[in-house]
């Protein structure tokens, strides 16, 4: 099960959370620079398997699919999306409580709405 709540969208990228995952976004970024966002998640420990299996980041841009970018695991095991390979890195601080994405060399047709979510 995906679950997500409120998104945050940008010029580029934004991102939206759930099970309490607060978001963070940078707002507009141009083309060829970095993207960086969080989740903060609260109620629930990133190496809980049983109530949060994984984290996972979509994008969707207006009149598309959403696209998969990627996901980490509880057992920090990630996997990503082939077409980004090399430029996504998703890692995480167990102590926080936090998962961040970061997408290098970002192109303009990247624009949209990037959600974070959690799967049980």
């Amino acid at each position: 099960m995906h679950e997500g709540t409120t998104a945050c969208s940008s010029a580029v990228g934004g991102v939206a959370a759930q099970i309490s995952l607060e978001v963070s976004c940078p707002g507009a970024v141009k083309p060829t620079e970095a993207l960086d966002m969080t989740c903060k998640v609260s109620g629930a420990s990133l190496t809980d398997s049983t109530n949060m299996y994984a984290v996972l980041w979509v994008r969707h841009a207006e009149g598309k699919h959403h696209e998969w970018l990627g996901v980490i695991r509880h057992n920090g095991v990630t996997t990503y999306a082939e077409s980004l390979q090399g430029r996504i890195t998703i890692t995480r601080d167990t102590n926080k409580g936090e998962v961040y994405v970061k997408l290098t060399e970002v192109k303009p047709d990247e624009s949209g709405t990037y959600y974070c979510a959690k799967h049980t």
